[in-house]
């Protein structure tokens, strides 16, 4: 099966040539005829699986007929870097349909927003905060709107965005179409998607899991060793380029910078930094200028670079959801990825979450230099249970002291 199955207008599949694809993923094949009929679709599938695409394919058709010059497609997106990533997929894949896109977030003059507003779009793509903003002081007219996306929905519930997505539900025509787009489901979107979806066509393609195309290992260490495993890995990864999450923003500049002393090209991408410093850091990152981007989760929805070769998780993060969005960065539309993470014995619970999320052991691995402590402590032998016990010469836990040598080669084994 290829794009030319879909009745696209002649000038979408111009769009779909000029960016290359051949071939519909699994989640367009089956989004894609239930949107042209005109259904609500919900849509579950892995990130990295062509989702932007499976919307905006056959939202460009929609509007190919119809009025031009007033707002008739908005799309929801948690954050700015994915309220651009679709924008630019829009310009792309469109880009000989002579329709208009405007990004709407904050973090930026309004201005330029207002502007294209008033000048006559057909595509919003929107942060739901100025969206509002807008709304309130009238430059934004939603009853115009055929069709209503809701990208990343479990994201929107984790950033808190459900009271806004209400409130812009309240100003669309009752007729719209409208489709919910994630790549994990809990229970919260299922409640969403009952409210707003009428009579849905549900998609889901493998949704929760990490794509197969990745391949995940763990560092264990301790805490203390953590940068000085990350540069060892860093030297020996080429030169490949490498996302590296933290859990905080303080963690990701300051690994950043100590990264960047020690001659990697690097920057990082965390919520404290101007937008445009944000836009700069991605566009170093997808030009190549930056090879190493320390970030936190805001850039685990918003970074489409198929090149990303390495993911590691500096920090694991606290659900098996966010590890998904995470590792979904890398091995994007069936490329290899690799994805590392360092853990301590402190994330030894959410090691074993993640081993049952994708169904196997974590492959273990570790470097000659970087010997760290057993994950799970060995219970205390007999003969250490009574009071002699307190002569043992290792900590009460049961831990080897950590010992550091001068990093040699990689040595593997199974998760224990």
């Amino acid at each position: 099966m290829n794009f030319d199955t879909f009745a696209f207008h002649p000038q979408i599949h111009a769009g779909i040539r000029a960016v290359g694809y051949s071939t519909p993923t699994s989640i367009q094949m089956r989004s894609i005829p239930p949107i042209l009929e005109g259904r609500d679709v919900l849509g579950l599938a892995q990130t990295g699986t062509g989702k932007t695409a499976a919307f905006v394919l056959p939202i460009l058709e929609r509007l190919m007929h119809g009025p031009r010059r007033q707002l008739r497609a908005l799309i929801l997106s948690p954050t700015r870097e994915l309220a651009q990533q679709t924008h630019t997929a829009i310009h792309t894949l469109g880009q000989q349909t002579r329709l208009r896109s405007q990004t709407i977030y904050g973090g930026v003059s309004p201005v330029p927003q207002i502007r294209a507003l008033r000048g006559g779009i057909e595509i919003a793509v929107a942060c739901p905060g100025r969206l509002l903003d807008l709304m309130n002081q009238k430059v934004v007219n939603l009853s115009t709107v055929e069709v209503l996306v809701i990208d990343e929905a479990d994201m929107m519930f984790d950033m808190g965005f459900l009271p806004d997505i209400r409130r812009i539900l309240a100003a669309l025509p009752a007729n719209h179409q409208t489709l919910l787009f994630s790549a994990t489901m809990p229970d919260e979107i299922r409640s969403l998607a009952r409210d707003i979806l009428k009579q849905p066509v549900t998609v889901e393609i493998g949704a929760s899991r990490p794509v197969e195309s990745v391949s995940h290992a763990i560092y264990p260490v301790e805490q203390a060793h953590k940068v000085e495993l990350l540069k060892a890995l860093l030297h020996q990864s080429g030169d490949g380029q490498v996302l590296v999450f933290t859990r905080t923003k303080h963690r990701a500049s300051k690994l950043a910078e100590v990264l960047a002393r020690e001659g990697f090209a690097t920057a990082s991408l965390q919520g404290n930094l101007s937008q445009s410093r944000r836009q700069e850091a991605m566009e170093g990152f997808r030009n190549g200028k930056v090879r190493v981007l320390v970030a936190t989760d805001i850039a685990a929805r918003g970074i489409d670079i198929s090149q990303i070769a390495y993911v590691i998780n500096f920090d694991l993060p606290d659900t098996t959801d966010a590890y998904t969005h995470r590792i979904g960065r890398t091995g994007r539309m069936a490329h290899h990825g690799t994805a590392y993470s360092l853990v301590t014995p402190e994330d030894t619970p959410m090691v074993r979450s993640i081993e049952r999320l994708i169904g196997r052991p974590l492959e273990r691995r570790t470097l000659d230099g970087f010997e760290p402590q057993p994950l799970n402590p060995p219970a205390p032998r007999r003969e250490d249970k009574g009071p002699s016990a307190t002569r043992r010469s290792t900590p009460p836990s049961g831990r080897q002291p950590y010992n550091h040598r001068p990093v040699g080669k990689t040595s593997r084994s199974r998760w224990n």
